[in-house]
């Protein structure tokens, strides 16, 4: 199961940087940017199938997606300045409980 969540971490990780380069891309202008975007988008994908293997479609998925919304906004507020403010704050931290809810609480998670 470790294995699962590395897996996952990996996905997450890496869909972030991807997303990270679309932006960079401009609109798919730049070549660099966009040839990383398509790339990490589909090493993140195989690393997020590898995890399906395990866990739960809908469970996995709302842990990489939930994750990988609130490091995107980190790494908005931090490289592109991109402000958060307390209502964008409160609901990161919302998404965050709720991953953390699905990952400690659930029997469909399967520890």
């Amino acid at each position: 199961m470790a294995l699962t969540y590395i897996y996952l971490a990996i996905a997450i990780v890496v869909e972030v940087l991807a997303t990270s380069f679309l932006k960079a891309s401009d609109s798919f202008t730049r070549l660099w940017p966009s040839v990383a975007t398509v790339v990490g988008y589909a090493v993140s994908f195989y690393f997020l199938s590898l995890a399906l293997r395990v866990l739960p479609t809908g469970i996995a998925y709302a842990i990489w997606s939930g994750v990988g919304i609130v490091l995107i906004s980190v790494v908005s507020w931090l490289w592109f300045g991109q402000s958060l403010d307390g209502p964008a704050i409160a609901g990161l931290g919302l998404i965050i409980a709720g991953v953390v809810v699905v990952n400690v609480f659930s029997k469909s998670v399967g520890h």
